[in-house]
């Protein structure tokens, strides 16, 4: 398929992960297996084409299996990090560049509050000393020639919530596991590829190989309503092809979580009203964001489940002993496994990346597939996908029931707006009642595992919503049982 991802990176993953997912459905995922992968993707005689040679690539792509068969076993993290491949980056820090001309001034020199900056007795250019600076940037703004400059790491810069640190003496990569919140933007950001999610995506496959062709239970796949900017640039591919693609996968359908989405809405609506002050939990990472660094605020955290849990709890009921398997574009969806009773909803978590590659192991050509209508929910529940959906929604609900109560969200659109609002609500000084959480720009189609980020996306959204065969919340959650319940 053209132009199917954004960055090589993904390409390479998308490789990975097909070799693992391939041998995982025909029953021979062994360990010497697994060891031949990397010497099938970068055989003898091969160019280098990232790395010094060949031997480094394969030893990258080594801890990519690794990862693709579920990660270090000993460590509970989603997100981590590569040590090999992170090994590419300059070093952060504040940094005198070619520009500097070693001027009579010396005002970087006088500005510095610790003293860091000396002069080259040869060529008179500043000099900084590392284990003095620390970094406030004073003579960056005191230079005439804009000669220092700071240099921060892509990962280190893309991680509001300061968990990513680089380990002076290795200069790798290290994660704050005490501050990270999964929400994958790290792992979008490393142009090297070297911080990445841990896949459940053998769980998946042998989910799917045990229920043996959905006879001895159902597998469902609930795709989260980005999907639908994902294959919308692809030649000859629709959103109703790709539904019949999951089916191809040894999936018994697809559900949509927009569906539980109209549920959320229909329940926040309830519990903003009675409460009067509520942050949203639909965003898993911008709920782990608040336990993290706004623990104060934990107890404004909606009490519902999340759309992804919602329509999981529904689907046991309607077809117990099921298998519920959510697919989007989200890393921290795979952190809400291990909230309260998700578990019990959620069987796994895989990616928009990692349902590719489950296409490219069995080889489905999507283009060439007859289409399958996703008729679930409603256009309300469908645009929870994009920056501004949930209020809407929410908002929408009160208009059904016939409510007085009238919700003044703030829409935070990006993990740094979300910090603003937490910041001002923790201190009592927001003057909004509702705080619509996402942590990626744009919403859900901002997620890290998106297979490509387009301008478009949110037009996508709003598009694929007004196709809803259903066009009220109450009309999409009538047919299902408990939506109701608190």
């Amino acid at each position: 398929m053209n132009n199917l991802f954004e960055t090589d990176v993904q390409a390479i993953k998308n490789d990975v992960l097909a070799h693992v997912a391939k041998l995982a459905y025909d029953n021979e995922l062994t360990p010497a297996n697994a060891m031949k992968i990397p010497e099938e993707i970068i055989p003898d005689g091969a160019k280098p084409t990232m790395r010094c040679c060949i031997y480094k690539e394969r030893a990258i792509s080594a801890q990519r299996v690794q990862v693709a068969m579920g990660g270090n076993v000993s460590s509970t993290a989603v997100v981590q990090v590569l040590p090999i491949a992170c090994d590419e980056c300059p070093a952060d820090g504040m940094k005198v560049t070619e520009t500097c001309r070693g001027c009579l001034a010396h005002r970087c020199l006088n500005a510095c509050p610790k003293d860091a900056i000396t002069f080259d007795e040869k060529d008179r250019r500043a000099v900084i000393d590392k284990t003095k600076c620390i970094e406030c940037g004073r003579c960056a703004a005191a230079c005439s020639y804009n000669a220092i400059v700071k240099h921060t790491r892509p990962c280190v810069r893309a991680c509001v919530p300061g968990a990513l640190k680089i380990d002076m003496e290795t200069q790798k990569a290290v994660i704050d596991e005490s501050k990270c919140i999964s929400c994958g933007h790290c792992v979008y950001q490393c142009p090297f590829g070297a911080i990445v999610d841990k896949s459940y995506i053998t769980d998946v496959i042998r989910m799917i190989n045990e229920s043996e062709n959905n006879t001895k239970y159902h597998v469902y796949a609930i795709i989260a309503p980005a999907i639908a900017a994902q294959y919308d640039h692809v030649k000859g591919v629709t959103l109703e092809k790709v539904v019949t693609g999951i089916t191809k996968l040894g999936f018994h359908t697809a559900v949509e979580a927009a569906w539980g989405a109209d549920m959320v809405a229909y329940l926040e609506s309830k519990e903003l009203m009675e409460k009067g002050f509520l942050t949203s939990s639909c965003c898993p990472a911008f709920v782990n964001y608040i336990h993290k660094s706004f623990p104060k605020m934990v107890q404004h955290i909606s009490h519902n489940l999340s759309p992804m849990a919602q329509i999981g709890k529904s689907l046991k009921k309607m077809d117990p002993g099921c298998k519920t398997v959510f697919v989007g574009p989200c890393i921290a969806k795979k952190t809400e496994l291990d909230r309260g009773k998700v578990s019990e909803y959620i069987d796994s978590v895989i990616t928009f990346e990692e349902l590719q590659a489950l296409f490219a192991a069995k080889e489905v050509d999507l283009a060439s597939l007859e289409e399958t209508p996703l008729d679930n929910a409603s256009y309300y529940g469908r645009i929870f996908a994009r920056t501004g959906g949930v209020s809407e929604a929410v908002g929408q609900a009160y208009k059904e029931r016939g409510d007085d109560f009238k919700p003044n969200p703030a829409v935070c659109n990006g993990i740094a707006e979300c910090k603003t609002a937490l910041m001002k609500a923790n201190i009592g000084k927001l003057p909004n009642n509702f705080i619509e959480g996402m942590c990626c720009e744009n919403g859900c189609i901002g997620g890290p595992a998106c297979l490509n980020h387009l301008p478009k996306d949110a037009a996508e959204i709003t598009k694929y919503g007004k196709t809803a065969v259903e066009q009220t919340i109450m009309g999409a959650i009538s047919v299902l049982e408990g939506y109701e319940e608190e």
